[in-house]
């Protein structure tokens, strides 16, 4: 147990805040959140490495520093609203909702749900929501949301999306046909207008 804490210090110095991401409230909640409890019992020991790991059903739980940097760039503040679209092993969840955020959380994969669902209750992550569910269409009875994040590939921004979105607001998706072609999208609300920005390659299944 003291080796998984000292990789989770290493984690956030070496792969987060070397790679210059010095959000307090990122920094504090990666730290908070034990990220091996979040794959199987086989890959504990390698879950604070710099890589995705498998999570099953063709997923991964993304590399730590996608996870820093998305949750740096959805620039949240305690008590806002925050829809994630891919809730895969729980664990981007678990990290916003440690940064004070109130999440909706939305899995297609009703094995990935049952299991995130379960591990995030027993951790008492009760500012989560999880729903079984297509997660382009979002969560519309929740909405609006003051952030939206989604974790998984498509080949474009989801309308429904972009109309669940509070204004202003901030959504971050990556966009790409194929995983060796995505772009990290953001996509702002402002004044009634939309504005997207296309800020980095990135590979998301």
């Amino acid at each position: 147990m003291h080796d998984l804490k000292r990789n989770r210090e290493r984690m956030i110095a070496e792969q987060i805040k070397a790679r210059g991401i010095d959000d307090p409230s990122v920094l504090a909640a990666m730290g908070h959140v034990k990220r091996h409890l979040f794959v199987d019992e086989a890959l504990r020991a390698r879950a604070y490495g710099d890589h995705a790991l498998p999570i099953g059903h063709g997923q991964t739980i993304s590399q730590p520093y996608i996870v820093g940097l998305m949750s740096s760039m959805l620039r949240v503040a305690p008590g806002m609203s925050v829809l994630e679209v891919g809730t895969g092993s729980g664990y981007q969840a678990a990290v916003l909702a440690a940064m004070g955020a109130e999440v909706c959380t939305v899995e297609r994969i009703r094995e990935l749900y049952m299991t995130a669902r379960k591990r995030l209750l027993d951790m008492r992550f009760f500012r989560v929501r999880v729903k079984l569910d297509d997660g382009t269409m979002g969560w519309p009875e929740e909405g609006p949301f003051d952030r939206v994040i989604v974790t998984a590939g498509g080949p474009d921004v989801p309308e429904p999306l972009v109309a669940q979105l509070a204004d202003p607001g901030i959504m971050l998706i990556p966009v790409g046909r194929t995983r060796r072609s995505q772009t990290l999208v953001e996509v702002r609300k402002e004044g009634g207008r939309i504005f997207r920005t296309d800020l980095q390659s990135v590979a998301f299944v």
